[in-house]
């Protein structure tokens, strides 16, 4: 059968989704000695950088599903995985998936405390943690640890039991929200649900011309790492997962670099983070000729960074002298959330393009938005910034023991995102904000945080990435601009009057200071977005810091 054919197959098969691929696959034929997915730390004694096979890879799986059945973990029992590297969750999470258990994937960064408490409220059956997270064994958790995510691939394979036959509704995966404003919400969500983009699009759109070989700097932990892996897996490509950590927050850019010129992807995924780590280095120093996409989810990329992305990598074009490998790659934005399952609007960007301040392109063919005033639950005029209200098969069921936030964020048949957008006269949706972040000035003037700090790094090229914090105190609005500047940029330099231009006369005269900080001057969450609630925070209790100049 060839690749398009096995494909369109794995697409039309109703019993295919997030909690049985690898079975799907033995099921349908695919090659079991097909180099498929590659760590770059070791597995079970298989030394990293191994690229390992789909029999192998479901026999380590086995391994791990036998050993949680030995601990009496099944059908529908929540079970947490507190680990760093990339294979502890994947494996872990397609052996719970195996028994119809559902795997509560947690982000590695996570701090301790935060992970204890969210244990808590999970109210599971058991925990699995690493070395690098034992202090959690000091902690009150209601359930008991399982044991070390080193013991999990010590079982028999031959002991696994018959794969769980799952039903499109099954709940597969816990994961969580980022946190930016709470303890990070755990969010379900079912077997198709999960699948359905892959459903959707990744198997009936055209298969890029060659080899395809793709690099995830994605959080394993992330509904968008499980993607990535779930669709790699049914295309047939190669996908190498990272679990080295440059930073607390972000692999480094040296990581990523590095792992590129090694590794020689197509394609890259990250999230917004990933770019603005990317953003300290020259590029054109680095072999980046392999890369054709970089593909982002999560939050919408910055201009600035997307320009220095796609001016590097290639890209196939036919010639008089046939096909070759033109200079410039694409930038494929898809903003997402844990929540919408998936990324719901996507944009590609060139070499040459002109469409940024914050676009984020058309929806998906399977997502159904609507712009909505929410005090009368009506749609918002064109050009009019609303809420953004999501109908999607790939939306998460709901928020774990937590049924009041479930329908908090319902509104008329719309999930409501927590993002607010505008749509332009050709159907383009303008990102400006998060809900939680913007604040109304009065007399029709809004300052929108996002669509401040586009604004600045537009007017800063020296300022790598930057934080826009405003709060109202007493009828006042006051914001502080934090700077993160690139490795070569003067730090003695006054930016207070280019950031003042950038952001505009309304937003300007709430300014009260504009500072650079070091990268740890930033409160982020465990995926490396701004804790912007806490940020604010410090900026009520910083009254006395110095006035913008």
């Amino acid at each position: 059968m060839g690749a398009d054919n096995f494909r369109a197959t794995l697409a039309a098969d109703q019993e295919l989704g997030a909690g049985n691929v690898l079975l799907r696959l033995a099921e349908h034929g695919a090659d079991p000695e097909m180099p498929r997915v590659t760590f770059d730390v070791d597995v079970d004694g298989i030394p990293a950088w191994t690229p390992l096979s789909l029999a192998t890879l479901t026999e380590r799986v086995a391994a791990r599903a036998a050993w949680f059945r030995g601990r009496g973990v099944g059908r529908r029992d929540p079970v947490a995985v507190y680990v760093t590297s990339a294979p502890d969750v994947f494996l872990n999470f397609l052996a719970l998936t195996w028994l119809g258990a559902i795997p509560a994937l947690m982000n590695g960064n996570m701090p301790v405390e935060l992970a204890a408490e969210f244990i808590r409220r999970l109210r599971g059956v058991g925990v699995v943690v690493d070395a690098d997270h034992a202090a959690l064994r000091e902690h009150d958790l209601g359930v008991e640890i399982l044991g070390d995510a080193a013991e999990t691939g010590t079982g028999d394979p031959a002991q696994a039991p018959p794969h769980y036959r799952h039903h499109p509704e099954d709940p597969v995966v816990i994961t969580h929200s980022s946190g930016t404003t709470r303890v990070p919400a755990a969010i379900v969500h079912s077997h198709h649900g999960l699948f359905a983009a892959v459903r959707a699009v990744r198997l009936t759109e055209s298969r890029p011309y060659g080899e395809v070989r793709e690099l995830s700097a994605l959080p394993a932990a992330h509904t968008a790492g499980i993607i990535t892996l779930n669709q790699a897996l049914c295309n047939g490509y190669q996908l190498l997962c990272l679990s080295a950590q440059g930073g607390p927050f972000a692999r480094s850019a040296e990581t990523i670099l590095d792992a590129i010129e090694r590794w020689r992807p197509t394609g890259v995924f990250g999230f917004a983070v990933t770019w603005s780590e990317l953003a300290r280095v020259d590029l054109t120093t680095r072999d980046l000729s392999s890369v054709r996409n970089w593909f982002n989810t999560g939050d919408c990329a910055h201009e600035s960074h997307v320009r220095r992305l796609v001016a590097v990598g290639s890209h196939p074009t036919w010639t008089r002298d046939g096909l070759v490998d033109a200079p410039g790659s694409k930038f494929v934005d898809m903003l997402g959330s844990t929540e919408m399952g998936h990324g719901a609007f996507r944009i590609t960007h060139r070499l040459g393009s002109d469409h940024y301040d914050r676009c984020v392109g058309k929806p998906y063919p399977f997502a159904e938005i609507a712009l909505l005033d929410v005090s009368t639950g009506e749609e918002v005029p064109e050009g009019q910034v609303g809420h953004v209200g999501l109908k999607s098969p790939t939306l998460a069921i709901g928020y774990w023991n937590d049924s009041v936030t479930t329908y908090r964020t319902r509104l008329n048949g719309y999930y409501l995102t927590g993002d607010l957008m505008y749509r332009d006269a050709d159907g383009n949706y303008h990102h400006v904000d998060r809900a939680s972040d913007a604040v109304d000035l009065g007399g029709g003037n809004w300052l929108y945080t996002a669509l401040s700090e586009e604004r600045i790094l537009k007017h800063c090229p020296d300022v790598r990435d930057c934080t826009v914090v405003a709060t109202a105190e007493g009828g006042t609005t006051v914001t502080d601009v934090l700077l993160l500047l690139a490795d070569d940029a003067d730090a003695a330099l006054d930016r207070t009057d280019r950031v003042r231009a950038a952001l505009g006369p309304a937003v300007a005269a709430t300014l009260r200071r504009v500072v650079t900080v070091p990268d740890d001057g930033v409160v982020m969450g465990p995926t490396g977005k701004v804790r912007k609630f806490l940020m604010r925070q410090r900026l009520l209790a910083d009254a006395g810091a110095p006035a913008a100049g």
